[in-house]
Parts: structure tokens; sequence; C-alpha cells
């Protein structure tokens, strides 16, 4: 596979792993134990996708800007249900 085509895969994989995460972080009350774990929990998952998809170091800013994407949409999304509540 392409090295480009490996690196959004696991960008994308990182944005969507993220989005139900953010989704829950919204509903969490801010810088409670359950917010930090909604934020940090699938950065271990994140990392070893990036180790077994064997990008290095350098591509961690790109993926984490997916995964914060995908904490932005989750946030957004839950964000609209909560508001219907």
């Amino acid at each position: 596979m392409q090295p480009y085509t490996v690196i959004a895969l696991v960008t994308l994989a990182a944005l969507f792993l993220n989005i139900p995460f953010g989704y829950l972080r919204v509903k969490a009350k801010k810088f409670t134990f359950m917010w930090f774990l909604y934020i940090h929990l699938p950065i271990p998952f994140i990392f070893l996708l990036r180790t077994f998809a064997g990008l290095g170091i350098g591509y961690v800013p790109i993926i984490a800007f997916g995964a914060i994407l995908g904490q932005f949409i989750g946030g957004r999304l839950g964000g609209l249900n909560k508001n219907k509540a």
C-alpha cells in the first residue's frame, strides 16, 4: 500500500475512533475523571494502530489532528442532543 494511503487510513481511524468519545465527553461534567478519561482513552489504541502500520513519530501531528477533529465532531453531535433535552 502507498505510504499516503496508510497515513490517511490511520488518521481516519483516529478520527472515527474519537467521535463516540467526543460525544460522551460533552455529556460529562468538565474536568471530572470521566471527562479526562473520554479524552485520553483512545490514545493507546491510536498509538498501537500507528505502530502496527509502521508509521514513525513524525506522523503524530497528522494523526493527532484527526483525533482532535473526531473529538470536536463527537462533541458537536453530543451538544446537539443536549440542547434538545
